[in-house]
């Protein structure tokens, strides 16, 4: 079965593309559009009604570009409004969710650590997810400020060092031996979380799981591209120079307002 459509992605910003870039070395050959709704970034303060009204809206502009399949590279808007994408439209849709399976099941100490949104951890999607592992303990920590400072491009600053610290500090006293990455904006954050967190701490995230159930979806239910050149196209709503230099000059990124 092959179908050369592109495959869809929206993030409230560029942290999804730490998804993209799963997806595309797994499946090189596929066509890609990713959409980065940053004039709305974060997510994770919103209301679970103006996420899902922006979760649509990013759907309905990624469907009118031809997407086969469509990936919410963003944990918020996956926690909050995928069941009503999937009722609301035809196309497959892929989720992103905190790894807390892999960690909660491989943790010596039985404690782990999840940094992600207000959105994330308020939801009822995880908040299901944690009565499953009733024998591990979740320490839970809003991750306030690390998308703003990355849509600024402040990767590297001061703030964001401090924030860090302030958020991992407390979870390593309680003897984590996971942490568990719940927004797709944070494996960007990995190189300094490195340098706070004891060796011994194994960070987790979702991006080749994603990556996994994408090519099983396309392969099972919606079809390959044969394509031997594939195209890769950026959407933004917001300044382009961080989204150009997380992902690399050499690919084409379009202004749009939508």
């Amino acid at each position: 079965m092959v179908n050369n459509n592109p495959i869809g992605l929206f993030d409230s910003g560029v942290g999804g593309t730490s998804i993209w870039k799963e997806i595309h070395a797994l499946l090189p050959h596929e066509n890609t559009i990713y959409l980065a709704d940053s004039k709305n970034a974060p997510y994770g303060q919103k209301s679970k009604e103006e996420i899902i009204a922006l979760s649509k809206k990013n759907t309905e502009f990624l469907l009118n570009k031809n997407a086969k399949i469509i990936v919410v590279a963003c944990n918020t808007a996956t926690t909050n409004a995928i069941k009503e994408l999937r009722a609301c439209y035809k196309v497959p849709f892929i989720g992103i969710e905190p790894a807390i399976k892999p960690a909660a099941n491989n943790s010596e100490t039985h404690t782990i650590g999840v940094l992600a949104t207000k959105g994330t951890l308020s939801s009822e999607l995880f908040n299901q997810t944690v009565l499953n592992y009733p024998n591990t303990k979740i320490i839970e920590q809003i991750g306030y400020g690390l998308v703003s400072l990355i849509e600024e491009g402040n990767i590297e600053s001061k703030e964001m060092t401090q924030l860090l610290h302030d958020y991992l500090n407390p979870m390593v006293k309680e003897n984590i031996d996971y942490l568990v990455l719940g927004c797709s904006h944070y494996p960007y954050l990995i190189p300094q979380i490195k340098k706070i967190l004891p060796n011994h701490i194994k960070i987790i995230d979702s991006g080749e799981a994603v990556a996994r159930q994408t090519k099983n979806i396309l392969s099972e239910k919606v079809g390959l591209s044969d394509t031997k050149k594939s195209k890769q196209l950026f959407y933004t709503n917001s300044n382009p120079i961080v989204l150009k230099n997380i992902i690399g000059g050499k690919h084409t990124i379009i202004e749009e307002n939508f």
